[in-house]
């Protein structure tokens, strides 16, 4: 039996990120009533990350006075492809994760209530879809940047996801032979744009004598990574490297999306993701003018919005795969 709080029914939604674990207790009306934060575990594999997973959902349904057991599901979203059983595999962005992984098994065995997973982005672009800046469109494009570049798709209101894999915009080649990506391919754009990329690149060009700022901004902020905050200081200092970098960045996902709108020739494209939605507005107008250059049909080009679910678009949008879009 779902739970309910008022006339509201619950639902858990747990969005599984590089750098962090959100997760969420929301009701029908999508509003959060109670959430909890930790930090993706770097060690441990599989089943650490897992076991930080149901407790940061334990702790938000305490927050909103429920146990697991009282939701009418908790969903999640993965990197990474994720099987019709909510296995997960190829999730190159997560610690020591080899091969697929039983998340949903282990997570309902754990919480003791059903648990379906999708991957994160789509997950995300449907609830801005559904209750975001994608609203007005029947179809759009959610571009989420972050620790890597994920993409999700929504084409005639519905979620599109291929043969399980879609979306994968990250990995769209815009150099011939260029960067070696996290995924271990060259040329992906994620191998110019993705956060933990981008990190790997400043330490590498620190080692060499680049000046930077960006590690003595990320150990004054007590982090052991450079977050999506540590960039955006440093590019509020005018420091070069983060300027470079960021600028590079903005070059290969306003390439990316060209393409994919080539493609697809979708009404909205949405961006998001930890950086994303912390740089906000000035580099989504960046990347639009960078999509510009490549875009055929450019004199009507598709909108751009920031992603304006925040934060928690991932747990909310992890949370309606138990709910069914209202039929059109």
């Amino acid at each position: 039996m779902s739970a309910r709080r008022g006339d509201r029914t619950l639902c858990g939604g747990i969005d599984l990120g590089g750098t962090k674990i959100q997760a969420a207790i929301v009701g029908d009306d999508g509003k959060v009533v109670g959430d909890a934060r930790r930090a993706t575990p770097v060690s441990g594999g599989p089943d650490g990350v897992a076991e930080q997973m149901a407790e940061a959902l334990v702790e938000a349904g305490t927050m909103a006075g429920v146990e697991p057991t009282d939701l009418g599901g908790v969903g999640v979203g993965a990197p990474g492809t994720v099987d019709k059983d909510g296995a997960v595999s190829s999730a190159a962005n997560l610690p020591d994760w080899d091969g697929s992984f039983p998340l949903a098994e282990h997570l309902s065995s754990a919480l003791d209530t059903g648990v379906r997973v999708g991957n994160d982005v789509q997950v995300a672009t449907d609830a801005e879809a559904r209750l975001g800046a994608g609203r007005p469109y029947k179809s759009l494009l959610g571009v989420f940047w972050g620790t890597g570049v994920g993409g999700g798709l929504v084409l005639d209101d519905k979620p599109w996801l291929g043969l399980g894999a879609a979306g994968e915009i990250g990995h769209m080649v815009v150099k011939l032979g260029g960067k070696r990506c996290p995924c271990g391919r060259r040329g992906c754009m994620e191998a110019y744009a993705g956060r933990a990329a981008m990190e790997a690149t400043a330490r590498r060009e620190h080692d060499k004598g680049e000046h930077t700022d960006l590690f003595k901004i990320m150990e004054k902020r007590g982090h052991d990574r450079l977050k999506s905050s540590v960039w955006e200081h440093a590019l509020e200092q005018g420091d070069s490297m983060a300027e470079k970098l960021i600028g590079r960045a903005v070059e290969a996902i306003g390439a990316a999306v060209a393409s994919a709108v080539n493609l697809l020739d979708v009404e909205a494209v949405i961006i998001g993701g930890g950086i994303g939605v912390r740089l906000g507005e000035p580099y989504v107008k960046k990347i639009e003018r960078r999509m510009l250059k490549n875009l055929i049909v450019d004199e009507r080009p598709p909108a751009f919005h920031v992603a304006s679910l925040g934060d928690f678009g991932g747990a909310i949008g992890a949370s309606l795969l138990w709910r069914p879009a209202p039929e059109s």
